[in-house]
């Protein structure tokens, strides 16, 4: 089998990449490299330095023919979404578009979509159920959504099978930083002496879930879950300043963190129900934060 990671030479999607050539695919990336490392690319991987809008793309479905397709691909930075929302929508949803059209053409069995918590906006109840309103705060939920939307067109329309995972905040190695990478921030802070910056009290909770364990999530979906959308997470509440005290155990920093302004319009708190996921793709986060925390963090501190 063969398969196209999108976004294949960065954080998430470059693990995805090597477990897919554990598991005996051919595997194809595409990836500009405008956030992602070229060093993160399986050598055993074919890989394509090309835009995701670029319309040179139907070239490379053209000649490699896949039978799937993991769209990785994304401006995942909040934050930004907020400053350069049309950069935002041109990426995460025509580059989505672009996509979607070249998978329909070259007859793709199955489409796995990366989606993101953002998309439920402020939570009406916790753990987040998939089934509950969508109403995004920021460009980025909103083109999130947006694109499961569109992947329900392509299917109704065209036929296109697809599985979408919505994730929750992924740490791990390789993780660059970012909004969403407070994990790898802490700790490049620690390990460079510095005292990391916490936005508001760090009472603010997310779900933090281990890579590997979402990579598992992207095997599970190429054979299960069709038409579906999942939540993947751990189904438990951490807040910023409880993280921070797991990751000054892990590396014997002795210091406090600054606090700096909270951020307008910050969640306050979110965490997701994963049973779906359990239920039908049989998949649940095994990775305690502790032990990922620990992971991370020899990772970054072998990098050094």
């Amino acid at each position: 089998m063969k398969t196209i990671v999108t976004g294949g030479a960065g954080f998430i999607g470059s693990q995805v990449v090597d477990r897919l050539i554990e598991e005996g695919h051919e595997v194809v990336v595409i990836d500009n490299l405008s956030t992602g490392k070229e060093s993160n690319i399986n050598k055993k991987a074919k890989f394509y330095n090309i835009d995701i809008q670029d319309q040179k793309v139907s070239e490379i479905f053209e000649k490699e023919k896949p039978d799937y397709v993991n769209h990785h691909a994304a401006q995942i930075d909040l934050r930004l979404s907020i400053k350069k929302p049309i950069l935002d929508a041109q990426i995460n949803i025509l580059g989505l578009i672009n996509i979607l059209d070249n998978s329909v053409k070259h007859n793709v069995k199955k489409f796995i979509y990366v989606s993101s918590a953002a998309v439920y906006g402020i939570p009406g109840s916790l753990p987040v159920k998939e089934d509950v309103a969508k109403l995004p705060l920021s460009p980025y939920g909103i083109g999130k959504w947006v694109g499961e939307l569109y992947l329900n067109f392509y299917n109704q329309t065209f036929g296109l099978n697809y599985t979408t995972l919505r994730y929750s905040n992924v740490y791990g190695p390789r993780q660059q930083g970012g909004e969403a990478g407070v994990v790898s921030i802490f700790i490049r802070k620690v390990l460079a002496g510095d005292n990391p910056i916490i936005f508001g009290d760090g009472k603010q909770t997310r779900d933090y879930v281990f890579v590997s364990d979402v990579v598992d999530a992207n095997i599970l979906a190429l054979t299960k879950g069709d038409k579906e959308a999942f939540n993947i997470g751990t189904g438990v509440a951490t807040s910023v300043n409880d993280l921070f005290s797991e990751i000054k155990k892990i590396t014997n920093h002795q210091e406090t963190a600054e606090h700096a302004e909270e951020i307008k319009g910050e969640l306050k708190e979110i965490f997701l129900d994963s049973l779906k996921a359990e239920d039908m793709l049989g998949w649940k986060s095994k990775t305690s934060l502790n032990d990922g925390l620990n992971q991370t963090y020899n990772y970054f501190k072998n990098l050094i």
